[in-house]
């Protein structure tokens, strides 16, 4: 049977973000745990808290896996049967999970993440010390000093008289009552230490260290090589300035530690973005810092940022390629002739080829771009398009035949196709299609019908296979600097934009052309970059109105990557001069 699941979340400004999502099951879980087909991150919520399946087509039947049960409308239930047609309300923790069904007939839960408003009563009069006696201040007294006695000295005294130890996260700490310090829950992300105050607090009084936090976040990437990040870094106010005096009497590392953006003890919900601000604070004027950034100043997608560079090759035989602003309209040079106007075209003999090879051959229709470019698993680029799986069902290298045998010509391998030319010419050729008719798929019709013919000694002869209209000068760019025969090197970049993430599912309700203007390209120089005016047409900054999208630089931008440099002192010691890449999940 199918679930669909749909869950509301709201932003700052109160739209609603909507997701749904189908599920093929007869029965779901829902908890706490990542495990569970329905994860509720509260921690009300037990790790395995309740099954929902339907029965009998009709019937909704909700089955608690935990003691704590769960509420149908406001009442406790452990075992329910709801009707299909009349649905219901389970509360589960501070979640709800309204129950019914779609138009189509599917079991229909949501899960609406809204904030609710918790009442809080006012604290009764008797409680002052106002209408207290003697004997309760002294009852206080006493209490506070117990208190002082049980969970100051025996800590300090647990701690003082232990062994030194290693921390270790996977172990529960050994001073007594500590966690009775705590200043508030920990992170979701870092739940399980709750009762391992030492994994973090190494050194009494000490606030936690980078070191620390790299003993388990050691993959993690620093924004930029540390002394580009100081010198970078604007400069602090009078207030600001005092409060690090103060926080370095503690021990507190000072800016660009990890303590200094990311707080624990302040809830369990998942951290929160770094605002605009935070990344403006530098950005805005960093040139004036550092003089020989290639950077530009930024402080708002909308308002004010720099036009994007891409990463490309602008010569052949290039080593390394190069950031150029897409506003000079660069010209990249690949190494391939490719016109993707032809390609895309629906009356183009392209088109008419893919329609003879049909679905068995991976087409059938007119061509789009997801039949080549396929997505990464990051969801932000592509995987390299190849000849052999992209290619050669229309363009075959095939240029004999031997019986029912045909011999192609090995792609990517300059010397080994030569010495099969040379091989070729040494006797009479034979022809690949006789007067016979041809065999199984090869036959007037099949799938590879239009891919051969008589050999042409324009396309395949050693003296003309690179030349412009021959066999490889089809798709590439002859290199006649050599006296060897060879064909360009081909430069494709792995990333066009290396300080920015785009993430294409996000984008996958918008047509490729809304972005790429592929359809009219007829170079493969034709760089089909989408220049910062055609984001802006949904994007603007964080404070977007109406129906733009509200962007700000953490929606593009990371200050971590795991790719990227890392503190001096970090376990792994990898080189510290490379910029950050990519966007942080």
């Amino acid at each position: 049977m199918t679930f669909l699941i749909r869950t509301i979340d709201y932003t700052e400004a109160g739209r609603e973000i909507v997701r749904e999502r189908e599920i093929q099951q007869t029965l779901i879980s829902v908890g706490r745990s990542s495990e569970n087909d329905i994860h509720l991150a509260d921690l009300s919520v037990e790790l395995y808290h309740l099954t929902i399946e339907e029965i009998d087509g009709s019937k909704i039947r909700v089955v608690a896996q935990s003691p704590l049960g769960f509420k149908l409308d406001g009442q406790q239930r452990t075992d329910i049967l709801i009707g299909k047609s009349e649905g219901g309300e389970v509360s589960v923790g501070e979640k709800r999970l309204t129950l019914g069904t779609n138009d189509s007939g599917s079991l229909l839960i949501i899960i609406d993440n809204g904030e609710h408003e918790k009442t809080r009563t006012e604290a009764k009069k008797g409680f002052s010390l106002s209408y207290g006696v003697l004997g309760k201040r002294n009852l206080s007294w006493a209490f506070a000093i117990s208190v002082l006695l049980g969970f100051l000295a025996i800590p300090i005294t647990s701690h003082l008289t232990r062994k030194d130890i290693t921390p270790d996260v996977d172990r529960a700490g050994s001073v007594l009552f500590d966690s009775s310090w705590s200043s508030g829950s920990l992170s979701f992300a870092h739940h399980g230490l709750e009762d391992n105050c030492e994994a973090c607090h190494v050194d009494a009084f000490v606030s936690v260290t980078d070191q620390t936090c790299l003993t388990c976040h050691e993959d993690i990437g620093d924004h930029a090589a540390p002394n580009r990040l100081a010198s970078g870094r604007a400069p602090h106010s009078w207030g600001d300035s005092m409060q690090w005096a103060v926080a370095d009497v503690f021990g507190k590392e000072g800016p660009g530690s990890c303590t200094s953006c990311h707080s624990e003890h302040e809830g369990d919900t998942q951290p929160n973005r770094a605002s605009q601000q935070f990344c403006s604070d530098c950005h805005e004027s960093l040139d004036t810092r550092l003089s020989d950034t290639d950077l530009g100043n930024a402080h708002d997608f909308g308002l004010g940022h720099p036009g994007f560079k891409a990463q490309i090759f602008t010569e052949f035989k290039q080593d390394k390629a190069r950031r150029i602003s897409l506003a000079d309209n660069p010209k990249e040079v690949s190494g391939l002739i490719f016109p993707h106007d032809i390609h895309l075209d629906p009356e183009s003999g392209v088109t008419k080829m893919a329609m003879r090879l049909g679905k068995a051959g991976g087409y059938g229709a007119v061509l789009e771009c997801s039949d080549c470019h396929t997505p990464t698993g990051d969801r932000i680029t592509f995987e390299q398009v190849n000849m052999e799986d992209n290619c050669e069902s229309c363009h075959s290298l095939v240029y004999d035949r031997v019986g029912s045998t045909f011999r192609t010509l090995q792609h990517g391998d300059v010397d080994q196709m030569l010495a099969d030319l040379r091989a070729m010419d040494r006797v009479a050729r034979r022809p690949i299609v006789t007067g016979r008719k041809r065999p199984d798929r090869f036959q007037q019709g099949g799938l590879y019908y239009t891919n051969f013919g008589a050999p042409r000694s324009s396309l395949v002869s050693i003296d003309n296979a690179f030349a412009p209209e021959g066999v490889c000068g089809e798709c590439h760019v002859p290199d006649t600097s050599e006296p060897t025969l060879n064909v360009m090197p081909v430069n494709l970049p792995d990333r066009y934009f290396l300080n920015g993430g785009f993430d294409h599912h996000a984008h996958r309700t918008e047509e490729c052309s809304d972005c790429h203007e592929a359809e009219i390209s007829q170079s493969s120089e034709d760089l089909l970059m989408p220049d910062i005016g055609s984001c802006r047409e949904c994007h603007m900054g964080e404070a977007a109105v109406e129906s733009e999208v509200p962007s700000s630089c953490a929606m593009c931008h990371s200050y971590h990557a795991p790719s990227g440099p890392v503190p001096d002192d970090h376990p792994d010691s990898r080189p510290s001069d490379n910029l950050a890449l990519l966007l942080e999940e």
